[in-house]
């Protein structure tokens, strides 16, 4: 189900760059190294699809073959331009290791598939120099542009200044001739460099996606940016007279507030699906090997998540995600089971699915909460706590959810689980969390990453239902709470007592208090059809 680009026989695929649809096609491109399991040599990979779940590879878009990027064709984004032809803007690393911006456009731009991108002779568009001090190291991934009311087109370029993340403002006319905005789009103090920022609006009124370069009423914009390999998001008010960006709250700007994901999930872009009307995500899922030989011996490197469509939820301050539509086709056999106690200490296995490849679905509820723990008021960080409280460690109420790519001895699964506390004035506070301490027993964790993630979910379990949505897919555990609120994506690497027919998977109650699973649905599902 997710998405290996793969052509040569050992290859590192990273950041998701420039997505978008043209003739009805879908164009996905990526940070790509053909040779070699690590970075170096990068260009940007090709692929397109009809229903972003199938992909078909295509030839390179851009190989390094120019004094500004001798070095590598690192991240950018694709624009369509008011006349519907596609652009690139890229980033480019020069003889002197200096990033620079480019622009590549497509030689036919009646081929539907885009085989063939020319770069311009006015490249780089953009230098780093000592007039504008922009550190020529940390100056890169040009965000998809917009046009404002004034007929400019605008693009940030993410970089660090004195240690402060910086989104660089840029405008220009005919899209060749750029000229930096006095003040930046968005700046935030001692936050560190920002790489792969993308910047985009969102409807107020409804779910549905809006173009790039949408202005106006009923709307609002969100700025991302990647950081200490994690996908921060903001959102707030683009003032396209005064070209700055604000964010509604200051205390959820970029490293304070939401993440898209709170596992591996990173370098993040999305694009404007023009035919659907919808607002889709990818994101790289990269390794948690810290072994160079083993992925050489694996072969290839990085994959990329499942598509999501976002959208605005109804207070207004965060996103919600969900897998794309077009997954389900994917989805064969169901197996449902509805309104089932999981009684305290119980675990009981999901039977008669592929545990390998599967679509969990399901919503928990609590008919009381009296026995839910004490939150302490040291805990600020979801991650610590998930780790202190594992999925080992016996609850109130939780921890519950599933273990999955499981041993048949249980010996050996990645769990994903809810835990309810409650905080100091009769609230209740919702731990989601993905424990991967036992996702490979006999694997040693110097080489393997097995990190506790966790996340705050926000929602009330006194009036609402848990809902989960859960998909596995060999090493790759994506997971949904709360309908889309908190999104956790896992890289785990089961040994031979879990993996294809020996997998197992499992509903678990480790609290003191029964579970009511009020819906539950899982499928089996079917390989897509990658390269």
């Amino acid at each position: 189900m997710h998405v290996r680009f793969l052509d040569m026989v050992t290859m590192i695929s990273t950041d998701p760059n420039g997505p978008m649809i043209y003739m009805g096609i879908y164009h996905f491109f990526y940070q790509h190294n053909p040779y070699d399991v690590q970075a170096g040599n990068i260009v940007w990979g090709h692929s397109t699809s009809t229903d972003l779940v199938n992909w078909t590879p295509q030839p390179p878009a851009l190989l390094r073959s120019e004094p500004y990027d001798f070095k590598g064709c690192f991240s950018g984004s694709t624009t369509l331009l008011s006349s519907g032809k596609p652009a690139i803007l890229y980033t480019g690393v020069d003889f002197s290791d200096n990033q620079v911006q480019n622009l590549a456009i497509p030689k036919n731009l009646a081929d539907p598939y885009l085989t063939e991108w020319v770069k311009s002779p006015y490249n780089p568009l953009i230098t780093p120099n000592s007039v504008n001090k922009i550190d020529g190291k940390n100056f890169r991934d040009p965000t998809t542009a917009w046009l404002n009311p004034d007929g400019y087109w605008r693009m940030a370029v993410g970089n660090q200044q004195n240690g402060s993340g910086v989104a660089l403002l840029y405008k220009s006319k005919n899209f060749i001739d750029w000229i930096q905005v006095e003040h930046p789009l968005h700046f935030q103090n001692n936050s560190g460099m920002w790489e792969c920022p993308d910047f985009f609006p969102v409807s107020t009124s409804t779910e549905k996606g809006l173009e790039t370069s949408t202005m106006g009423p009923n709307m609002k914009h969100v700025f991302k940016a990647s950081k200490a390999s994690t996908d921060y998001y903001t959102v707030g008010t683009y003032n396209p007279n005064k070209d700055i960006f604000i964010p509604d709250n200051v205390s959820l700007d970029i490293g304070l507030g939401y993440r898209y994901d709170y596992g591996k999930f990173y370098a993040s872009k999305t694009f404007f699906d023009s035919v659907t009307n919808r607002r889709i995500l990818f994101g790289w899922v990269n390794e948690s090997v810290n072994n160079l030989e083993i992925n050489s011996a694996k072969g290839w490197a990085g994959l990329q998540g499942i598509p999501r469509r976002i959208w605005l939820e109804k207070s207004g301050n965060q996103l919600l995600q969900w897998p794309i539509v077009e997954i389900e086709k994917l989805r064969i056999n169901p197996v449902v089971e509805d309104n089932t106690a999981l009684m305290p200490g119980s675990v009981r296995e999901i039977s008669e699915v592929d545990a390998a490849q599967a679509d969990v679905e399901m919503s928990f509820s609590a008919k009381t909460l009296e026995n839910a723990e004490k939150w302490e008021g040291n805990w600020t960080n979801p991650q610590q706590v998930c780790s202190i409280k594992g999925a080992s460690v016996k609850g109130g109420i939780g921890p519950f959810g599933l273990l999955v790519l499981a041993s048949k001895d249980i010996q050996e699964y990645t769990a994903v689980f809810f835990r309810i506390f409650k905080g100091d004035y009769n609230n209740f506070i919702v731990l989601m969390c993905s424990d991967q301490t036992r996702s490979s027993s006999h694997l040693p964790s110097s080489d393997y990453d097995k990190t506790t993630y966790g996340a705050f979910l926000n929602v009330d379990p006194l009036r609402e239902k848990l809902s989960l949505r859960t998909l596995i897919d060999h090493s790759i555990v994506e997971s949904f709470g709360g309908e889309g609120k908190a999104c956790i994506t896992a890289r785990v690497y089961p040994t031979n007592l879990a993996v294809d027919g020996a997998t197992h998977l499992y509903f678990f109650n480790n609290g003191s208090q029964s579970i009511h699973i009020s819906k539950f649905t899982a499928w089996t599902m079917k390989s897509a059809q990658i390269n």
